[in-house]
């Protein structure tokens, strides 16, 4: 109360000196009472009606039509008043919701921190890029006692808060599986039960796992449902899918997975990666498969987290700069 009161001295003020002089000055008083207007929330209806009461006492003899103009005026922004706070009202919860995410990556990313391993003889290269705020894929490694390494990857079907919710509860799945970890296939069937039992039936999981022992160079592994890797032998300098086949997470809790597994020749890599990275859209449409192919061995000679930087900054460019899903690319290569 105590300010419009002040506020309408201002304007009164402001509102004569300008119909006296008409100076610059004066309409720049005029400015600084609207900015302090919209901090104290007061309408434009509400300036429109102080203009009029302040006009008619100023100047008794203002024409009738002048007065009717300005209630004219004031019916009018009475409308837009109303749209202008809830337009105010909208901002406000749009930033405590960005605010609120903000802080909800920042969560993420700190739950799914994984440290890539150091293994004599392993280049290991690894990205993963949300496309939003927060990511709905995953990648995680793990080290044993006998050096053996863990590499999962994972991407739920969807986007936003819900598919990041999931991630992080596939994280701490796996945390609790330590028995499990040299058996891709019980890994995953212990997952999908837990996907199964907890997860909204309408989102499901893709993952990928895979155990390399750097003792005997073989790597065992086994999928659900997740996009194919790539497999680079050194001695043909032939590429190959990495196909498991495998039933997506969270369909059915009796699921059994297959387990394969590769011998893992000096020079050889393995390519891990999620449908963001070979459903990358350009204009002409998706990129096909054989283009990644490409891509990798323009750049095989370097090591593998320079592969995986370099392919993604390629990649990015093609899509100028905006992804349109998460990217994750993960790459194990044996040293010569």
């Amino acid at each position: 109360m105590a300010y419009r009161e002040n506020m309408k001295n201002k304007y009164r003020e402001a509102l004569s000196t300008y119909l006296r002089d008409q100076t610059e000055q004066a309409l720049y008083q005029g400015q600084k009472i609207s900015k302090k207007s919209i901090e104290h929330n007061i309408a434009p209806e509400e300036i429109i009606n102080i203009h009029k009461n302040i006009l008619m006492d100023v100047y008794p003899g203002t024409p009738g039509e002048v007065l009717d103009s300005l209630d004219f005026l004031l019916e009018v922004m009475m409308g837009y008043g109303f749209a202008y706070r809830e337009h105010q009202s909208l901002r406000h919860i749009q930033q405590e919701l960005k605010t609120e995410i903000e802080i909800a990556a920042n969560v993420q990313s700190t739950l799914l921190e994984t440290t890539i391993p150091n293994v004599d003889g392993l280049e290991i290269g690894a990205l993963s890029v949300p496309a939003r705020q927060m990511s709905g894929d995953y990648y995680h490694f793990v080290q044993d006692e006998k050096k053996h390494i863990g590499v999962a990857i994972a991407d739920v079907i969807g986007k936003g808060i819900p598919a990041a919710l999931c991630m992080s509860m596939i994280k701490y799945a796996m945390d609790s599986l330590p028995e499990h970890r040299h058996n891709p296939s019980s890994v995953l069937e212990s997952l999908n039960r837990v996907v199964e039992q907890n997860v909204d039936p309408s989102m499901f999981i893709t993952m990928f796992y895979g155990l390399y022992n750097p003792e005997n160079h073989l790597f065992s592994y086994s999928a659900a449902g997740h996009e194919p890797g790539f497999y680079y032998e050194s001695a043909t300098k032939g590429f190959t899918d990495l196909t498991a086949k495998g039933l997506l997470l969270g369909v059915d809790k009796k699921t059994k997975y297959m387990q394969y597994e590769k011998k893992v020749e000096p020079g050889d890599m393995i390519i891990l990666l999620s449908d963001g990275v070979t459903e990358c859209r350009t204009s002409e449409g998706f990129i096909e498969r054989e283009t990644l192919i490409e891509f990798i061995q323009q750049n095989i000679h370097l090591h593998a987290q320079d592969i995986v930087n370099r392919l993604f900054k390629q990649l990015e460019k093609m899509q100028h700069f905006q992804l349109r899903d998460d990217f994750t690319l993960l790459i194990l290569k044996r040293d010569v």
